[in-house]
């Protein structure tokens, strides 16, 4: 019978939260390195990709009659753009709040807060250009089918009844749960993809508020007439990213960070 080794055990097991820890912090700082014009660029492609969202639950919206369950299997779309995002490695404004904000927990400065609030302010302009610029081409350009592109605003449109106070608190679990994918990632690898599916689907199941998936809904409605520009951006999308920050930036990093301090090993 073969014997397993101890490297065999050491690499069957998952790895801690001081080792996840450290894997978050150093990509976080590898995105904190890039140039601007690289975050720009891939945050626009981000932008753009996260669209893919929309789309497919468009199509599920237009396929489906409108019975009390058809939310939960809409939201079975909502997915589609986080893993071609994180999959592919976009800059993402969502989850950059954990992978940016550690490297500032670890070693608080004025010089690595400036750098954390850069590369926060390049990419989620970044991601709203590209959400903005794709939606007016779905909804103007004949990009999808007519029952899909009539979709769009139907989707959108439930953003309506909320006011700027109650989309800010439903922001802060989506923002916690979106930090929570770079977190779980580095010890789900090989599962990544149901990790992604999992969690963005609850978030879009439970109607939480998505910073970058919101700018894009509420870019339809303002394409469509239905809300002001003014209300869109600052009524809709700012309200989101504020709670998208408290939610990842502050409550995620602060639990993540805070459950390795005084660890041995940790001073890396």
């Amino acid at each position: 019978m073969e014997r397993t080794s101890p490297d065999d055990i050491d690499d069957l097991k998952a790895a801690d939260a001081k080792d996840v820890h450290r894997a978050v912090r150093e990509e976080g700082e590898k995105e904190l390195a890039r140039s601007a014009a690289s975050l720009l660029w891939s945050g626009f492609a981000a932008g753009i990709a996260i669209n893919a969202s929309l789309v497919a639950m468009a199509i599920l919206h237009a396929a489906l009659p409108d019975t009390p369950v058809r939310p939960l299997i809409v939201a079975l779309g909502y997915p589609i753009g986080f893993l071609i995002v994180v999959l592919g490695r976009m800059q993402f404004f969502t989850e950059s709040t954990v992978t940016a904000m550690l490297p500032l927990a670890h070693r608080p400065s004025w010089q690595g807060a400036r750098r954390t609030m850069r590369l926060w302010g390049l990419v989620l302009v970044a991601n709203l250009l590209g959400t903005l610029l794709t939606t007016g081409a779905l909804l103007h350009l004949g990009l999808v089918a007519p029952e899909v592109r009539e979709a769009l605003p139907a989707l959108a449109e439930s953003m309506l009844a909320k006011d700027a106070m109650h989309t800010f608190l439903i922001a802060i679990p989506a923002g916690f749960l979106i930090a929570s994918v770079a977190w779980v990632l580095p010890n789900g690898r090989e599962q990544a993809f149901l990790v992604i599916v999992a969690i963005t689907w609850l978030v879009g199941a439970a109607g939480f508020a998505h910073s970058v998936v919101g700018s894009a809904k509420a870019w339809v409605l303002a394409w469509e007439g239905m809300l002001p520009w003014t209300d869109a951006l600052f009524a809709e999308i700012m309200p989101a990213v504020a709670g998208n920050l408290i939610g990842g930036a502050g409550l995620f990093t602060l639990l993540a960070h805070g459950q390795v301090q005084g660890e041995p090993g940790d001073e890396g």
